[in-house]
């Protein structure tokens, strides 16, 4: 049984992995709540043809606040963030009775539901707490842990916290004072090994570390990436116009920009990437979203008066959505302005694009800092009061993309994609050996107990 959290950024490596799984002739249970099935079915439905992966409905407690519409993080009002995760806390029983129903031979658990593993063990269910995010992000957080926030003994002089960070870090703890053990219990009840969505090419270090931290065997599984639809829908006219925008672009000319699924740039930060892509010369597809019901008319009215008109040569603006890895694939795209989080780093690392970080919240600064640090990537940084300048994003996107002291990152995030194309599927062969073997183990366990 398959149990991440109810966001798309969780959901998506938990179905990767899912279909690797079916591969080794496990059958899958995909526990969810209605929404995200829904999602799911949409958007992955020749996933789902086989019957090999089931979906389960998960059902969270009802509350007036929280109409079963937002019953998952994409597209989630931000003030309603902790009530989810409340409601996500209460919501105990219902699992329970699922696993009663089904009985599965083994748990895959993510962050936030340290009550799924406990369950599990009462019902001699063997369990393994799978991550999303990376090993750097993850020791730094267990490191807090074990030794209290704004502790400066971390071990690696790359990944850092600017101040604007520490506050934000203090900030989320305090309002989730329950989050670092939360964390560490998530280690500590998972049986003999964790599963990492990384690889030893990109963290080996952090790896190591975290797993003295927190005792347990960390099995990388590589980038776990969704692999680009090669058929590009052509009932969607965005989606057809984007792949004739790269068509007739020179080799690695286009800079490709997004912030992913659950963050919405403010009116500011919008107004300071459009004059910096506008200062930058380059070719560009941006991806801008807005909060659902929210009026913000046009992608005209959201932009710079005139903007589209001004750029219409080079440049993309796209509402909503964009087909990434198609993006990414394509021989003429030639950097990613990304908020670094971990599936979009990942996803850029195996199409051999390097990184433009602008990280906003969560673990996306440490991302984009061991992005810098394995030389993939070059980060934009903040003014003194915390603030992206259009100045500044203009000239890191000109180095990374178009100038020649910039063929270093290039260079290097070429060579890291082809060693991870190599290793990732070693590594992903390894980690389901392992989940086969503890359950064969838990079954021979469980037969030689007497009746």
């Amino acid at each position: 049984m398959m149990f991440p959290w109810l966001a798309h950024g969780h959901i998506s490596p938990f179905l990767q992995l899912s279909k690797k799984l079916t591969q080794r002739n496990f059958k899958v249970y995909f526990c969810s709540t209605a929404i995200n099935l829904s999602f799911i079915k949409k958007n992955f439905a020749e996933d789902l043809t086989d019957n090999l992966i089931e979906l389960v409905e998960f059902h969270l407690p009802e509350l007036p606040q929280l109409p079963p519409h937002y019953h998952t993080t994409k597209d989630l009002p931000s003030h309603l963030m902790s009530t989810l995760l409340e409601s996500f806390q209460n919501a105990k029983p219902s699992f329970s009775n699922i696993l009663n129903n089904l009985n599965p031979d083994l748990l895959i658990y993510d962050g936030f539901q340290t009550w799924a593993p406990k369950l599990a063990a009462m019902n001699n269910i063997p369990c393994v707490h799978f991550l999303t995010s990376g090993a750097a992000t993850m020791s730094s957080y267990y490191h807090q842990h074990i030794y209290g926030i704004g502790s400066d003994t971390y071990p690696f002089s790359g990944i850092f916290q600017t101040e604007y960070e520490r506050k934000k870090v203090k900030e989320l703890y305090e309002s989730n004072r329950d989050l670092e053990e939360v964390v560490a219990r998530c280690f500590e009840l998972s049986s003999e090994f964790v599963l990492m969505k990384s690889s030893r090419e990109v963290e080996g270090k952090y790896l190591d570390y975290l797993s003295s931290l927190c005792g347990k065997k960390m099995v990388t599984i590589g980038p776990l990436i969704q692999e680009s639809n090669h058929n590009i829908d052509q009932n969607n006219s965005d989606h057809v116009d984007i792949i004739k925008f790269l068509n007739k672009k020179d080799q690695s000319s286009v800079v490709f920009v997004s912030f992913g699924s659950e963050y919405f740039l403010s009116k500011e930060e919008r107004e300071e990437i459009a004059y910096g892509l506008q200062l930058s010369d380059v070719n560009f597809i941006w991806v801008v979203r807005f909060p659902v019901g929210t009026k913000v008319g046009t992608i005209q009215e959201a932009l710079p008066e005139g903007y589209l008109e001004k750029v219409k040569e080079r440049g993309m603006v796209v509402d909503g959505w964009a087909p990434q890895a198609k993006i990414l694939e394509h021989s003429s795209t030639g950097a990613f302005v990304s908020h670094c989080g971990w599936s979009s780093a990942m996803e850029s690392l195996h199409y051999g694009v390097p990184l433009i970080a602008m990280p906003i919240q969560f673990d996306q600064p440490t991302n984009a800092r061991l992005m810098v640090e394995i030389g993939v990537g070059m980060e934009v940084l903040r003014d003194e009061n915390g603030k992206f300048k259009r100045e500044e994003i203009a000239r890191v996107i000109k180095l990374v993309a178009l100038e020649k002291n910039g063929e270093g990152i290039r260079g290097k995030a070429r060579e890291l994609s082809k060693k991870l194309r190599l290793k990732g599927e070693e590594e992903l062969d390894e980690a389901l050996d392992e989940l086969w073997n503890l359950c064969s183990k838990n079954k021979q366990q469980v037969n030689q107990r007497p009746s």
